[in-house]
């Protein structure tokens, strides 16, 4: 089940629109501009990245905060951290 769970969300992310993006940061009180959504969700879509691993989440949140600011990522992180926990995932991320 893990298996599954992990290829679902590696292809969500490498799948995400900018306004898809743009949507979830209204939602979760981030403040992107339209530029910075495309560059991100670019960057997603050719870096192989392993959200599951904490080099692989690392390497993906100093990006985070190249194309936007450190404040924005560190709060990604955060957030990040919390829906894993809320959902129970927490086994899957190491």
């Amino acid at each position: 089940m893990s298996t599954f769970i992990k290829d679902l969300i590696a292809k969500k992310i490498t799948q995400l629109s900018p306004e898809e993006l743009l949507h979830h940061s209204q939602q979760y009180g981030f403040s992107i501009t339209n530029s910075q959504a495309k560059a991100i969700t670019t960057y997603l879509k050719t870096h192989t990245i392993d959200p599951f691993h904490a080099d692989g989440r690392a390497k993906m949140l100093q990006e985070l905060a190249r194309i936007t600011d450190l404040k924005t990522a560190k709060k990604a992180q955060k957030l990040f951290n919390e829906i894993i926990k809320s959902h129970g995932l927490e086994s899957l991320f190491y």
